[in-house]
């Protein structure tokens, strides 16, 4: 359906944006892997949805083929379930010319793309994101890692894949909550970076929330060049990428917090506000601006506040994000719709005032 290239410093790579599984044996063939022992890795929750399908895809090199099933949920992002999956390589009996398949959204592809890295010091992977989530942000650009002492993808590597396979059909299969999840992130890229897509997510939010095919692949597609474009230029967020962080500071915060129960789109879309707010007084956005981005969040469900978090714990959670440097704090802000940048410049004061906005008060 669509093919985009990313060049990235260290490697160049496409990302296929499919129907279905059943060009992706082709798609290992054309990278030189279809003689290789491949490992899938998935969760409990995609195993009973996709394994199967992906296998038949592969039925013809079934005999390289083996699996690694994880239990489902961010809770399980942990150096514990990167031992199993190392151990799964081990036994199975991987080499370096081996590679592994990441089957899931977000959570899988970080973990099999960082066991991937580290393994013998690093074999090939491949993403097969199933959430909108991970098929417009979390597969593209090579962050992969776990979760540490409270601290979200606090252990990692920049690692890019062999390929990114994007099977839109996936989507229609998706909770609810999932799904909005993943529009976080989507509306978020409209924001730092093209205007006119964000007039596109407004203007057709209806077929967007009714998972039209081709709506979903024309914004799949759209926030999979924008990543590309931005990964391009700065691989390893030394300046550039951090725009992609617009929302995450104080949004990786409450996911923390809440010992992530909250879904990273729901915390997202909450950071994102708290970033508008200060986006109002620290670049050149206009109220009127902030109420129509909140309307397309209301629209998706998203909540405009939090309840049982303090504003004052957000803000020392803010502090073990790996944005921070020298104990002060970056926040990705609007310099205008379609444009952000980072700054540092930000008073704790303003940021509490910003915080407050997203709090519910008892």
């Amino acid at each position: 359906m669509a093919l985009l290239n990313v060049n990235a410093k260290t490697k160049e790579y496409p990302i296929y944006i499919e129907k279905d599984f059943s060009g992706l044996k082709a798609c290992i063939e054309k990278s030189g892997l279809l003689k290789a022992k491949i490992l899938i890795v998935t969760d409990s929750n995609v195993e009973k949805l996709y394994l199967a399908d992906l296998k038949e895809a592969l039925k013809d090199i079934e005999e390289n083929i083996c699996v690694h099933v994880f239990p489902a949920g961010e809770e399980n992002k942990t150096l514990d379930t990167i031992k199993g999956i190392y151990e799964s390589c081990i036994s199975n009996k991987l080499d370096r010319s081996s590679a592994i398949i990441a089957l899931g959204g977000g959570v899988c592809g970080d973990m099999a793309g960082f066991a991937a890295a580290t393994y013998m010091r690093g074999i090939k992977f491949i993403q097969v994101p199933t959430t909108l989530l991970s098929q417009v942000d979390s597969s593209v650009g090579g962050k992969t890692g776990v979760d540490f002492s409270g601290g979200k993808n606090i252990i990692g590597a920049f690692y890019q894949p062999e390929f990114v396979y994007a099977n839109v059909s996936a989507i229609e299969t998706l909770p609810y909550d999932e799904f909005i999840s993943g529009m976080g992130e989507v509306i978020k890229h409209g924001l730092i970076m093209d205007k006119a897509y964000f007039d596109y997510i407004f203007k057709n939010k209806e077929s967007i929330k009714e998972r039209k095919k081709d709506t979903l692949s024309y914004i799949i597609e759209g926030s999979c060049e924008i990543k590309a474009r931005v990964v391009a230029q700065d691989e390893t967020e030394q300046g550039l990428r951090e725009i992609l962080n617009f929302g995450h500071t104080a949004g990786h915060a409450i996911e923390s917090l809440s010992g992530f129960t909250i879904p990273h789109g729901k915390c997202v879309a909450l950071g994102m506000i708290c970033a508008l707010n200060l986006s109002l007084k620290y670049g050149n956005i206009r109220k009127e601006d902030i109420e129509e981005v909140k309307a397309l969040l209301s629209y998706f469900d998203f909540p405009s506040k939090v309840s049982g978090i303090a504003s004052k714990s957000i803000y020392d959670q803010m502090f073990y994000d790996k944005k921070a440097r020298n104990n002060v704090l970056t926040f990705v802000i609007l310099s205008e719709m379609g444009k952000a940048v980072s700054t540092k410049a930000v008073t704790k004061e303003d940021i509490f005032t910003a915080l407050e906005e997203i709090i519910e008060f008892s």
